[in-house]
């Protein structure tokens, strides 16, 4: 099942540190660190939501005519069965909406699984920044991908 979609907006901020948290990265964004976020100009993300509960979210940046996804996960018991695939295709469609014509994220080189979502969408690799993430194993890189609206 396809889950709802609704706006990330300040009055989610608690809800979307606590996603990013249970999604299981190394250093989780907090509440305070999504509001200033989400408060940006060309900001703009949503929240994935399966009976009633959060289950993954995205979040953007828009600026001139590029844009940029600062975030996507979804909870480990939403994996591999579209979640993701459905806040990429929503963060894309919104984006296209506003006028910007490029997309960039990063994503970290052992994440195979994102990044053959990413490529399943055309992203392709613009460039690498060495030691970008900190993991529970040390410091990993992360791939710049990116691709035309």
């Amino acid at each position: 099942m396809t889950p709802a979609l609704r706006p990330l907006d300040i009055a989610m901020t608690e809800v979307a540190a606590a996603l990013h948290a249970a999604a299981g990265f190394h250093e989780p964004w907090s509440a305070r660190a999504f509001a200033e976020l989400v408060a940006m100009p060309g900001a703009g993300g949503c929240i994935a939501l399966a009976d009633g509960k959060a289950v993954g979210l995205v979040l953007w940046r828009i600026a001139a005519d590029e844009a940029e996804i600062l975030t996507i996960c979804t909870l480990p018991d939403r994996r591999r069965i579209g979640t993701g695939r459905h806040l990429l295709a929503a963060a894309i469609g919104a984006i296209s909406t506003a006028g910007a014509r490029r997309l960039f994220l990063e994503v970290a080189v052992d994440n195979t699984a994102a990044i053959r979502l990413y490529r399943a969408f055309g992203f392709t690799d613009q460039g690498r920044r060495t030691g970008y993430y900190r993991g529970p194993e040390g410091m990993v890189d992360a791939l710049i991908l990116g691709r035309d609206i």
